[in-house]
């Protein structure tokens, strides 16, 4: 395929898990193949997803344990089942269990070719497949307790620890890369069979890792974090006008001046690694890149900390020289500084639109779509916001008449109204949540930021897919020169 960049596009945001079928999440399966079917017929280019990596309890995506593993939930049981790897009394059981039991399947009748297939894999992963395996087996087996509270020897990667781990827990080590493989298996199938239909695969990038992950406990010299995995500092953004405390996120901060020691080869092999999954990447809080907000370890908001220059120039120079033209898009969403939008510009990198946020009055507000601009991606609304049909209905009298107006809308014409204006926009990308070409409510919404439990689990099915949404989305796609 082209670069994704090279024209016009029309596309959807669905993450993986939001796929109808069986079990209690989609997976990469045949509904993630029919869904691509879905796309082209309807005259969609992209496919955006939210990231692919394992999740904690909360199944939040933004919750990294990995920069590189994807997540074993996602891996399609019947695929394993098809390879007589999997029993199909197996095919219910909970995704650990079943991988291991796919694993001593694959273990007892792989073929030669699979297996030299499994070894390649390990062999070519292996400067982050060890770590991510080793950092898997010692939750397991300290009870899931964080990193830091592990063993000092394992706690700090002594050699004879990590020896003895090697040795004796070799075939689950093995296992754990073994759904890995799995897992990039069928994820680069999928992609194979979406860019043969046109379809580009278009990834997120969370900007910080969790305290509690493989990166910080292998790599700890490039986060800010002492021997016992103690915080100086942690990220956040300042309060604004939702937010009076600012938020505290709590994800360790990188070490700025160690990453730029060694060329900046963390985040280098990282994008390398996205790319390999995706068409297209998007960079979450970009604009931490060029600043970001730092606050004390101890403290209880994120009122209290303070802006810091980061060496984001730097950063994607040294990306370019590596990785040549990437095809990267910067989520630049919020309160943005001209020193932000001029790192974005120098790099020529896109930047989002969101429709939702365009009617504050301000006929200078860059999301209206007169303002809008070439080098950008348009969105109704994102994950974190509610379905455009949720916000339209919660806008009060005055604001839901500037919007009419502005759109030449009528009151029953959500969310068509909305997703005509992306369609419309000048901005070379419109992507369309899913939820919103469905028309449904903010019971279909998928994420509610600040609240701890409740979300990621939104799913559609089939039978709200009809033949009339394909044609109109075609129709839109054609007459908006995104077909």
């Amino acid at each position: 395929m082209t670069t994704p960049l090279d024209r016009r596009r029309a596309g959807v945001l669905l993450h993986p898990t939001s796929l109808p079928g069986a079990g209690n999440r989609g997976v990469l399966g045949a509904d993630a193949q029919q869904f691509v079917d879905f796309l082209a017929a309807a005259g969609f280019t992209l496919w955006q997803t939210l990231p692919l990596a394992p999740v904690d309890s909360s199944l939040s995506p933004y919750q990294m344990r990995s920069a590189h593993a994807g997540n074993p939930d996602l891996i399609d049981p019947e695929d394993l089942a098809a390879h007589g790897w999997l029993d199909g009394c197996d095919l219910d059981a909970e995704p650990h269990a079943r991988m291991s039991r796919a694993y001593v399947g694959f273990y007892e009748r792989a073929s030669a070719g699979e297996r030299a297939a499994f070894d390649n894999f390990v062999q070519e992963n292996r400067a982050w497949l060890l770590p991510y395996a080793l950092f898997e087996h010692h939750r397991r087996e300290f009870a899931l307790a964080p990193w830091w509270k592990w063993p000092g020897p394992v706690r700090n990667r002594e050699p004879a620890a990590l020896t003895a781990a090697l040795a004796g827990a070799r075939r689950e080590l093995r296992s754990i890369a073994f759904e890995q493989y799995v897992f990039d298996r069928q994820w680069q199938r999928l992609r194979e069979y979406a860019n043969t239909r046109g379809v580009c695969l278009f990834g997120d990038l969370p900007f910080y890792v969790d305290l509690n992950s493989v990166e910080v406990w292998w790599h700890r010299r490039l986060f800010r974090v002492d021997a016992a995995g103690k915080p100086d500092a942690v990220a956040g953004v300042p309060p604004d006008y939702f937010n009076a405390d600012g938020q505290l996120w709590g994800n360790p901060l990188y070490d700025w001046e160690a990453m730029r020691a060694d060329g900046f080869r963390w985040w280098i092999d990282r994008l390398r690694g996205q790319l390999r999954c995706f068409d297209l990447v998007r960079i979450d809080h970009f604009r931490a890149l060029e600043s970001y907000w730092e606050v004390p370890a101890s403290a209880t908001t994120a009122r209290d900390g303070q802006w810091r220059q980061a060496p984001g120039a730097d950063l994607l120079a040294a990306v370019e020289r590596s990785l040549g033209d990437t095809p990267l898009v910067a989520e630049d969403l919020g309160t943005i500084t001209p020193a932000v939008r001029a790192l974005r510009d120098e790099f020529n990198l896109p930047g989002m639109l969101v429709l939702q946020f365009a009617f504050d009055g301000s006929p200078q507000n860059p999301y209206l779509p007169d303002n809008h601009v070439e080098n950008a991606v348009v969105y109704t609304g994102t994950h974190d916001n509610d379905t455009t049909v949720g916000w339209y209905t919660s806008l009060d009298a005055g604001t839901r008449a500037r919007v009419d107006a502005a759109l030449a809308s009528t009151p029953g014409d959500m969310p068509g109204a909305l997703i005509r204006a992306a369609y419309a926009s000048t901005a070379r990308f419109a992507v369309i949540p899913m939820q919103d070409l469905l028309g449904l409510g903010t019971e279909a919404r998928m994420n509610f930021p600040g609240r701890p439990a409740g979300n990621w689990g939104w799913r559609f099915r089939w039978d709200q897919v009809d033949p009339q949404l394909t044609e109109r989305c075609r129709r839109l796609a054609v007459l908006s020169g995104r077909a």
